[in-house]
Order: C-alpha cells, then sequence, then structure tokens
C-alpha cells in the first residue's frame, strides 16, 4: 500500500478550480444580496419622515402630556396664594 500524501483524492485540478470559482461566484452573490437588504432596512429604520408619520399618534400624546404637566406647573408658581 501506498500512502498518498495529497488533501484531496483522485480530482483533476481543473475541476477543483471551476468548484471554487463557483463557490466564489455564490458567496459574492450571497455578500451582495446581504448588503443590499441590509441597505434598505437601514435606509428605512432611518427615514425620519416615514418614521414620524408612523409615530405620529404617539408623539403627538406625549407632547400634551407634558405641555399639560408644564402648564399646570407654571400656572401653579403664578398662582399660589403669599405667605
Amino acid at each position: 500500500m501506498t500512502a498518498k500524501t495529497s488533501f484531496t483524492p483522485d480530482v483533476p485540478a481543473d475541476i477543483l478550480e471551476r468548484r471554487a470559482a463557483e463557490q466564489r461566484r455564490r458567496i459574492h452573490e450571497s455578500v451582495q444580496e446581504l448588503r443590499s437588504r441590509v441597505k434598505s432596512t437601514v435606509e428605512e429604520k432611518l427615514d425620519v419622515q416615514r418614521q414620524a408619520r408612523k409615530h405620529l399618534g404617539p408623539a403627538a400624546g406625549a407632547a400634551v402630556l407634558v405641555g399639560l404637566i408644564f402648564g399646570y406647573g407654571v400656572a401653579g408658581i403664578f398662582t399660589r396664594p403669599p405667605r
């Protein structure tokens, strides 16, 4: 018996090169697809106008609540009876 020193069995180099090229092409396409998905997701999340429209109700409610609390506080300062 003879010991084989190569890592791959008797597969021609051109076949291995084609497989490697195909794997690189698939990896490259996967990376491009992932980049485009991430880019579109980030652009959507960071779109200020879209986020403002989406959360207009809760933001307006919070602003009204803060305004009421602040208004009562300021009015309380000026309407307290003198000591």
